[in-house]
């Protein structure tokens, strides 16, 4: 299925039924009294977060969504039926706003998370609730209120523990297929990854996390260039970050220049980003002249960790995800 991240729907709660005008008509009961029932209310929408979902595909092709009506109330005080409530189902990192305000309404970041965006509208009284000791044979009832109908913007924000950002090529495709069972699509050209990919990466029975692929950054991707500015977003909700770096660059001060420009995009995107947990990973280092870059950057950044791995050979890979995995449990 086609991944898609922003969708923009229009949802309307159900209207109230309207109240009912009867009175008691029985033998030998002269002169019944009102007994026209209420009106049931309309139907509430509700989102739900889901694991099952994992992208917005389905609401470009369906954007209208509407509850069910309440029902009338009836004689003999018969209450109207409540119209049905309409589950809309969304994948879990979805933030929903109103698409006029901006506003935002709910994060869905909860297996099974339930939010009323609009609540349906409130059934009308029947005559039995108009009647007073000077108004006994009230013939009068409400109608029932419209439900309120809104337009909402959906945003899916991947749900991950360690985001894989580096420029395009560096590998990060060929690291989520030999670290997990994601299968993305691997090629020697750039931007061979278009969306997001998410890998569960597991270290033993009881322990494992989620990786997640991101596509390629450039110079000016916080500003629109290459695929960055639209996925950037995903990187929010990443808990550990792993800067990936290509020793096999003809330069070696290139993983040190590499990392100074991915730096900068994610500053200009969200300087809250650079508050998150860091990890600096070498890549190709079965490449000739990769221990020269490593050592480059180790000398270059003293304080930071520096791993040195290569995807294709399997190099430091174990090592790679024993070490997410400490990171994560200090975050």
């Amino acid at each position: 299925m086609k991944f898609v991240d922003q969708a923009t729907i229009r949802a309307k709660a159900g209207d109230g039924g309207s109240g009912c005008v009867s009175f008691r008509r029985e033998k030998y009961v002269p002169r019944g009294g009102p007994d026209g029932g209420d009106g049931g209310r309309g139907g509430h929408v509700i989102l739900s977060a889901s694991s099952q979902k994992n992208t917005l595909y389905r609401f470009h092709f369906n954007q209208h969504f509407r509850a069910k009506n309440g029902r009338p109330g009836q004689g003999k005080n018969k209450h109207g039926a409540d119209g049905a409530d309409l589950i809309i189902e969304l994948p879990l990192g979805t933030s929903v706003m109103d698409a006029e305000t901006g506003e935002t309404l709910v994060d869905l970041t909860e297996p099974g998370q339930k939010f009323v965006a609009i609540r349906g509208g409130s059934g009308g009284f029947g005559n039995a609730h108009f009647v007073s000791s000077t108004h006994q044979a009230p013939r009068q009832a409400q109608p029932g209120l419209p439900g309120r109908e809104i337009r909402l913007f959906l945003e899916l924000k991947l749900l991950a523990d360690v985001g894989l950002v580096g420029l395009p090529n560096v590998g990060k495709s060929t690291i989520i297929s030999r670290l997990s069972a994601a299968r993305p699509k691997i090629a020697d050209y750039p931007f061979t990854t278009l969306i997001p990919n998410l890998g569960l990466v597991a270290l033993d029975e009881d322990h494992s996390f989620v990786l997640a692929d991101l596509p390629g950054l450039i110079q000016g991707a916080s500003q629109g260039a290459g695929l960055g500015l639209r996925f950037l977003k995903h990187i929010q909700r990443c808990r550990l970050l792993v800067h990936l770096l290509d020793a096999g660059r003809v330069d070696p001060q290139a993983p040190l220049n590499d990392l100074k420009t991915i730096k900068a995009e994610l500053e200009a995107f969200d300087p809250a980003l650079m508050t998150k947990k860091q990890l600096l990973v070498i890549n190709k280092m079965d490449l000739t002249g990769a221990d020269r870059a490593l050592d480059l950057v180790r000398r270059a950044l003293p304080g930071d960790k520096v791993l040195g791995i290569s995807a294709v050979t399997g190099q430091g890979l174990d090592e790679l995800k024993w070490t997410l995995f400490s990171l994560l449990r200090e975050t």
